[in-house]
């Protein structure tokens, strides 16, 4: 069982996309699981081994637990085997929160990622199938941006994750292979950083994260709105 299941398309793509919402949420007491559809490789300076050994370190510095499924990088698409297989986690964890990558991307796996999982949540409630577990549908389901290409975007709601900008930082140095040892993608947590700190300004907090939904979102306490 987990509270919310956070899906990429790689290892590193909810870091970037909602790293500190993921250790805000942990610090609330939230299980959080994420799941990355492949493993990452081939990179120019990775090796699977490499890239799962980051994978690790990164989920325990944000405190949640991290499964990796067998789909390859550069070639993700979305079926029937992809839906199967992330249907089937979420059978088994029963989130009640789903985040997906935004539908919208310049990387081709991030578009189809995004597809796998707008199925899989539809495909997790099926009664009549040979899918392990019981069925189960999330019933909130909301996107963050691993974006490869600059958008102007409005999103849904912007989350405060002040506090948690440091520890969102911290999880992305673990990706030597992808943020050190190449020097095309050295300037990437500089541009997260300030890619937080433009969230907050909008809703007057030092760092947010930007969210969207395609359903509508309820307010139970108006004093919890920024």
């Amino acid at each position: 069982m987990t509270d919310v299941m956070c899906v990429g398309a790689h290892p590193d793509d909810v870091e970037i996309g909602m790293g500190a919402a993921v250790a805000l949420m942990a610090r609330q007491g939230l299980s959080v699981t994420l799941v990355d559809l492949t493993n990452g490789e081939p990179t120019p300076h990775g090796t699977p081994e490499l890239r799962e050994r980051e994978a690790a370190e990164a989920a325990r510095v944000l405190g949640v637990e991290r499964v990796t499924l067998p789909f390859p990088n550069r070639e993700l698409r979305d079926g029937p085997e992809a839906r199967r297989l992330l249907a089937e986690a979420i059978r088994e964890r029963r989130p009640r929160w789903l985040f997906a990558p935004c539908q919208v991307d310049a990387h081709p796996d991030h578009v189809a990622a995004s597809a796998v999982c707008d199925a899989a949540r539809f495909a997790a409630k099926y009664t009549k199938t040979d899918m392990s577990g019981e069925p189960h549908y999330p019933p909130k389901l909301y996107r963050y941006v691993p974006v490869h290409v600059r958008l102007a975007v409005k999103p849904s709601f912007v989350l405060d994750v002040g506090d948690h900008l440091g520890t969102k930082l911290e999880a992305l140095a673990c990706y030597r292979s992808q943020f050190e040892a190449n020097a095309r993608n050295r300037g990437i947590l500089d541009w997260v950083r300030v890619e937080a700190e433009h969230w907050g300004a909008l809703i007057g907090r030092s760092a947010g994260e930007a969210f969207f939904s395609a359903e509508e979102i309820g307010v139970a306490d108006i004093r919890h709105v920024l």
